[in-house]
């Protein structure tokens, strides 16, 4: 089980990549392709040619992390992305991906707002206020 704090950003590496690279290699195609800094805290996804293979690579502040998982049967779906994307997926599309969920066929839904906003004392009784009225 994979847990991922909230603030985690996600990237997924989009072409394909020699799985014989460990931390070093991996980390060089981080910087080099995704223009990226490994060392960020961010979680980079890396998915093999024939997709049934996936590497996460992740800095924890002592060392980097290599996360693999191989499929018995089946392969990982693509994500799309739009054209000039710089590979960014959300944690819910990362869960899906590991998890084998068809992305395309499924549509995520937008839950919570992107900013929250408390009113002060003022504005709820500006509003009971308007109520009344």
């Amino acid at each position: 089980m994979l847990t991922l704090a909230a603030s985690t950003r996600v990237f997924l590496h989009r072409g394909v990549v020699d799985f014989r690279k460990s931390h070093d290699g991996l980390a060089a195609v981080v910087r080099a392709e995704l223009a990226q800094e490994p060392l960020s805290g961010a979680l980079f996804v890396f998915i093999n040619r024939r997709r049934d293979r996936v590497k996460l690579l992740q800095w924890d502040g002592n060392g980097l992390w290599l996360h693999y998982k191989r499929l018995e049967r089946g392969t990982f779906r693509a994500i799309t992305f739009e054209p000039r994307s710089n590979g960014f997926i959300s944690r819910a599309e990362l869960a899906m991906l590991l998890e084998g969920i068809d992305v395309r066929k499924g549509k995520i839904r937008q839950r919570f707002a992107d900013t929250i906003r408390i009113p002060s004392r003022e504005d709820s009784r500006a509003v009971d206020q308007q109520t009344r009225a």
